[in-house]
């Protein structure tokens, strides 16, 4: 197995993880011991706090100032895109279970002193940017479809996207778009934050095992990420408030998929 250095800073050489074959059972295993988790140690509360402060100030801008009624839908989709990062709390309490450690809700803040807390920096970090490009390239199929035009009221909007040919058009490749940064994120991300948590890597490391797991189960890989898709979506519909149970079971469940792929 090919030797590969951290960032500098991090440590020595490492040897990349192997990973192994995965299939629906083990999603389902996966999900399973997340909903466990979750119910061990219920943090829908913390994750209300965490949400709905967020989603006001989006709200209080799209009453007082329509511009972001455009990118509605991209930020909400883009969610997933930095969804791993807020889950890495959840992956510490997990892990603590998983050792029969305290189970203490503020143990989960045990990630901010862990020495891999500058590795899961730089990978958020990466995350975050691609969100960003995200939003900017949604932002500029808007323009190049749309032009100038810019809704009234969300009302408004809906009508123009969801009843007109560019609309309709807007929706195909928009969605494609999006797809496409979906599949680059659970790519480099699927595994490679539990990774970092768990193991003395760097960001290199973490993102080749990472691809190499999906590379070794692209169809449960692919799967995965239409069930995380599905759910946020679940989530999101009655007023966001499922997100507050949805985002913790994907974060514990991805810890268990991450054992289930990269074993030892």
């Amino acid at each position: 197995m090919a030797k590969i250095h951290t960032m500098p800073g991090v440590g020595p050489a490492l040897q990349a993880p192997a990973v192994r074959t995965i299939g629906v059972e083990d999603l389902r295993e996966a999900l399973r011991r997340g909903l466990d988790d979750f119910l061990a140690m219920p943090t829908h509360a913390l994750f209300i706090a965490l949400i709905y402060p967020v989603l006001g100030l989006f709200l209080a801008a799209a009453i007082f100032g329509n511009n972001v009624l455009p990118l509605l839908y991209p930020l909400v989709a883009g969610f997933a895109l930095v969804g791993p990062v807020a889950a890495v709390g959840l992956y510490e309490l997990s892990r603590r279970r998983e050792r029969g450690e305290d189970l203490a809700l503020a143990r989960a803040s045990g990630v901010l002193r862990s020495p891999a807390i500058g590795s899961i920096a730089a990978l958020g970090g990466i995350l975050v940017a691609i969100l960003f490009l995200w939003l900017a390239t949604a932002q500029a199929l808007y323009h190049t479809i749309f032009g100038d035009y810019l809704p009234a009221t969300l009302t408004g909007f809906l009508q123009e996207v969801l009843t007109t040919r560019r609309g309709w058009t807007l929706i195909l490749i928009g969605n494609a778009i999006g797809l496409a940064f979906g599949a680059l994120v659970l790519s480099i991300s699927v595994v490679s934050f539990p990774l970092l948590l768990d193991r003395n890597v760097g960001v290199p490391v973490a993102i080749q095992t990472s691809l190499q797991a999906v590379g070794a189960s692209p169809g449960p890989m692919a799967l995965w990420g239409l069930i995380v898709a599905v759910l946020l979506l679940v989530g999101f519909i009655p007023f966001f408030f499922g997100l507050a149970v949805v985002i913790p079971v994907l974060g514990h469940a991805t810890w268990h998929l991450y054992r289930r792929a990269v074993p030892g």
